[in-house]
């Protein structure tokens, strides 16, 4: 599984997330050629070496070509993506990106998000930088992802609302939650598109982690001043044990006058709304009320929108958070052929040793439902199959 650790010691913008990983090894041809498929016009990309402090690096550049270029609804971006056959998940990485920069913005201007209209953001050359960033990341097979604590400046800076503080609004409402550090550079350090693109694909934020680098990669901004070099390094290579932490927050809340099925139906609501887990537990409260435990497992970023989701479907007046380091193992699928027809096996490891190895269920229910067997059936094949492979015998 590889991974990246993005070393933002002099802050970030979109177009030095592309560049650095162009210079560790992504292929700058094959990124235009995908580009190409959302079928936007009026732009043109170029890719150079340049030098910040006696340091060679990647620059990367988008042009807007034309008088007019067009500034996008969330809606419409999302369509170019949609539409544009690129790798399932670097468009859906991209999606991600621009949906929390939507809900950014929708915050800072307090609108709806269907009402947001982008200004640098919805440039092309913001699309370019995103959708490019995330191709970067899929053509080298980038698994996991690590940001450093993101650096955030200090003054002022330009924008199409006029002169605003260092961090911007729609950058500091996408720092929510994470790590940041003040640094030594004034000015926008940390561009909301940098932001967008490492909040939401973060894994972890903080120290660079125990792992064998493969390669190192430079991507430069268009500062030159200064006494520390505008650069964003990279350094992609394996962990050292073939499993991940990461940090993730725990909120929870009890609830004592909300019944079971409206707990039910807020639980399957937080998952749909991307939490990474979600679960109830019964508890007595005061003057032996019995109650409920609702607990939830969110990325730092998304606090907020958690939040909001069990205040609004539940009872609750409050909620504690506790931010917790996660221990993973890598995980992998697998499809097996059965006497019920394929299913997929979700596979654990730590280093090159398999701990566990568990038939997907919902694979397991339809293909029960089509065969006319009990769920069980179909499990225990599956477990079966992955077990024969296992012993060399499939």
């Amino acid at each position: 599984m590889a991974l990246v650790y993005f070393d933002c010691f002099a802050g970030a913008g979109g177009d030095m997330i592309v560049a650095a990983l162009i210079d560790a090894g992504a292929d700058a041809e094959k990124i235009s050629t995908e580009l190409a498929k959302l079928g936007a016009n009026g732009y043109e990309i170029r890719t150079e070496k340049v030098h910040r402090n006696g340091i060679a690096a990647t620059k990367f550049t988008v042009e807007v070509t034309g008088e007019n270029p067009p500034r996008r609804h969330l809606s419409e971006i999302l369509e170019l993506i949609d539409t544009a056959e690129i790798a399932p998940r670097a468009r859906k990485r991209a999606k991600d990106i621009f949906i929390r920069l939507g809900q950014a913005e929708a915050k800072v201007h307090d609108i709806d998000i269907s009402e947001v209209h982008f200004h640098e953001v919805g440039a092309i050359d913001s699309i370019i930088d995103i959708v490019g960033a995330c191709l970067a990341l899929e053509l080298l097979d980038i698994d996991e992802i690590i940001c450093s604590p993101i650096p955030v400046g200090s003054g002022t800076i330009d924008c199409a609302h006029g002169s605003l503080p260092a961090p911007s609004p729609a950058t500091a409402e996408l720092l929510r939650g994470v790590n940041i550090v003040h640094g030594e550079l004034a000015g926008e350090v940390t561009t909301p598109t940098a932001a967008a693109i490492l909040t939401t694909l973060a894994d972890n934020i903080g120290a660079v982690p125990e792992m064998n680098v493969d390669c190192v990669g430079y991507g430069a901004g268009t500062r030159e001043d200064g006494k520390i070099p505008n650069l964003l390094r990279v350094l992609i290579g394996k962990g050292e044990q073939d499993g991940s932490v990461d940090t993730v927050v725990e909120l929870s809340a009890n609830i004592d006058d909300c019944n079971g099925e409206i707990i039910g139906a807020t639980i399957d609501k937080l998952l749909s709304a991307g939490c990474l887990d979600a679960w109830a537990t019964p508890a007595f409260m005061k003057k032996s009320r019995p109650a409920f435990t609702l607990s939830v497992l969110c990325l730092p970023g998304d606090v907020e929108a958690v939040e909001r989701i069990i205040f609004s479907e539940t009872s609750t007046f409050g909620i504690r958070r506790r931010t917790c380091h996660r221990s993973k193992l890598s995980r992998h699928w697998e499809t097996l052929e059965t006497a019920y027809g394929p299913i997929r096996i979700k596979v654990g490891t730590l280093g090159k040793e398999t701990l566990t190895a568990s038939p997907e269920f919902e694979d397991c229910l339809k293909a029960a439902q089509t065969h006319h067997v009990s769920a069980r059936e179909v499990v225990e094949a599956a477990k079966s199959a992955y077990r024969d492979k296992c012993q060399g015998n499939g």
